[in-house]
């Protein structure tokens, strides 16, 4: 039995780079929604469009991680 290292390294290396690009969308989605979510009374309409853009980011955000999550367990599960 011989194993392919190559393409042992590639699918490490793949799956580490994966890996890291969801953490770092979960993260700047938690930030998002972190800052769409203060309480601060909005002093001029340019604040609220800044919530609802970090709102918006948010959800892009996680919702990527999702289609990352979901497209590797249809990988997974056979059918």
């Amino acid at each position: 039995m011989d194993i392919d290292w190559g393409a042992l390294a590639a699918v490490f290396g793949v799956s580490l780079g994966i890996t890291v690009v969801v953490v770092v969308m979960f993260a700047l989605g938690l930030a998002a929604w972190a800052r769409a979510g203060t309480e601060e009374p909005a002093p001029d309409a340019s604040r609220g469009r800044q919530r609802k853009t970090a709102a918006v980011t948010a959800v892009l955000c996680f919702a990527a991680c999702l289609s990352v999550a979901a497209y590797g367990i249809d990988l997974i599960v056979p059918g």
